[in-house]
């Protein structure tokens, strides 16, 4: 089951499934709710987590913590 976009933490690393695209990233910052900024661990890009769900939620839809 996948883990709510709720309990995403600044400083800590998650993996998310959608449209079966795989986005490793740290969140960096959370000024307003919902409007999480990121930073892609792989390419060190950093986006906000609305670009990534902008098309909704696919039914791979998944959020994982990484350790």
């Amino acid at each position: 089951m996948a883990m709510s976009i709720d309990n995403l933490r600044k400083g800590k690393k998650y993996r998310l499934f959608n449209y079966g695209e795989v986005f490793d990233f740290q969140v960096m910052d959370m000024p307003e709710e919902g409007d999480y900024k990121l930073k892609d661990l792989h390419t060190l890009e950093k986006y906000t987590l609305q670009e990534i769900i902008k098309y909704g939620k696919g039914k791979d839809f998944d959020l994982q913590e990484l350790s």
